[in-house]
């Protein structure tokens, strides 16, 4: 009976003194799986699509171009705590047109090159955007097409969440401003403002 009282404290014993040092000893290459849970990192390329829609207003014209758009875009972020800042470039097709009296006029694509800078919260960041844009106008007048390339300035403000730390989406509103440039057919400088309300889908590598 006392063999077994002794034996069975040591046994308790022994298995105390395991499960401290269990806890005491943690190995240090393991990987923090909590720490990285709650890290996103927006460091990095990243190439994506966007999707939206366009309306605006043409200057000396009565013309109001809308439409539907889509496109492409890449940039860079660079982070630091929690500021992020980057560069981004864009380039958009659209159906963006309308007609005013005789004349029909449309804004078939469009593109930007532009800087950003935000605050991160974790894997959401609120950010604000300006830079170049450029387009191409196009204007109908019966059979007689002329075309002109315009170029402008665009800002905007933006959220995006990041999914994974390779996906994220995000929803953006741009406002464009395409400079006045000479029509023939109209015999007067026309000006585009636009703006753009989109969703993109970006992967980061």
């Amino acid at each position: 009976m006392r063999k077994g009282i002794i034996a069975t404290t040591a046994a308790l014993a022994f298995s105390a003194t395991a499960a401290g040092a269990a806890d005491v000893y943690r190995n240090p290459y393991a990987p923090n799986y909590t720490t990285a849970a709650a890290t996103y990192s927006w460091t990095g390329a990243y190439l994506g699509a966007t999707f939206g829609y366009q309306w605006g207003d043409l200057s000396n014209n009565g013309a109001d171009p809308h439409g539907i758009t889509g496109g492409f875009e890449g940039g860079y972020n660079w982070q630091y705590g929690m500021f992020v800042v980057g560069g981004e470039t864009d380039l958009q097709f659209s159906s963006s047109s309308d007609t005013f009296a005789n004349y029909k006029f449309s804004n078939p694509w469009f593109g930007s090159v532009r800087g950003r800078a935000g605050l991160a919260m974790n894997n959401i960041l609120f950010y604000g955007t300006l830079g170049l844009a450029y387009g191409r106008g196009h204007l109908d007048l019966g059979s007689i097409g002329e075309d002109n390339m315009h170029f402008g300035w665009t800002t905007g403000v933006g959220l995006e969440i990041g999914l994974t730390q390779n996906w994220s989406i995000k929803a953006e509103y741009l406002y464009i401003d395409l400079a006045s440039d000479y029509y023939g057919l109209t015999g007067s400088n026309l000006g585009l403002t636009s703006n753009l309300g989109r969703f993109g889908l970006n992967y980061r590598f």
